[in-house]
């Protein structure tokens, strides 16, 4: 489908007063009804509106009108634009909260607060929709429902997609500084800690006992000994 050029009836309104084409050319070309173009050259549709010129504005070129009107069976097609006008981006404003929901964003702002303390203040105001006086509250525990608060979810609680969370935790990862870790400090391997040590001597257990004192060796006479061996014998 072909893009409709700016203003159609206003454009509709030139091609009508300054043209010979058809109503079907000049139909086709601003997206109308072949009637209402009718009803623009019979003056009872459109009327006040002022007719805007599409070759000015780069929207048509004047061959292009030159070989319609020539050939009823051509059909007009929009000229290439010499410079792209950027997409008008809606600005962001304050997210829109339905009244059956606005009771729950306490509860989803103590959920944020308590799982996500990396989100800043204007974040959390964006997802849910509040204000700073009532996120100061909540946290200070000086909300006037502080009892009877319970953390939810704000997607689950529908106010807000899990696109956006995801996308407001991650900026605030992003912009969280990192804290550098000390490597100058290594662990003592595992070998090393779970180890057994098996004393070797009881004094490390116990400690070093005292040195005991060695018997005095007594002198044995040989002599003596056998005498007696044969006494033994000779008496049996």
């Amino acid at each position: 489908m072909t893009e409709a050029p700016l203003m159609p009836k206003a454009t509709a309104v030139w091609l009508v007063e300054n043209t010979s084409l058809t109503f079907d050319q000049i139909a086709e070309f601003c997206k109308l009804h072949p009637l209402e173009v009718k009803g623009i050259a019979d003056g009872e549709v459109a009327t006040g509106i002022k007719g805007y010129d599409p070759i000015s504005t780069g929207q048509l070129s004047r061959e292009e009108i030159a070989a319609a009107e020539a050939d009823p069976e051509h059909r007009l097609a929009m000229a290439t634009a010499k410079v792209r006008v950027p997409e008008f981006k809606k600005p962001r404003g304050a997210r829109y909260t339905p009244l059956s929901r606005r009771q729950d964003r306490p509860n989803a702002i103590l959920w944020l607060l308590r799982n996500h303390g990396e989100l800043k203040d204007a974040q959390i105001m964006r997802l849910v929709g509040t204000t700073k006086h009532t996120l100061e509250a909540i946290r200070e525990r000086n909300h006037w429902n502080s009892a009877n608060l319970q953390p939810m979810d704000p997607v689950t609680l529908g106010l807000c997609s899990q696109i956006d969370l995801d996308f407001e935790v991650n900026r605030a990862a992003k912009d969280k500084p990192r804290v550098e870790e000390d490597r100058t400090q290594t662990l003592v391997p595992a070998e090393v800690t779970t180890a057994r040590h098996v004393p070797s001597t009881s004094a490390e257990v116990f400690g070093a006992a005292p040195a005991a004192k060695k018997p005095t060796e007594e002198k044995i006479n040989v002599e003596s000994v056998f005498g007696k061996l044969k006494e033994l014998k000779k008496a049996e």
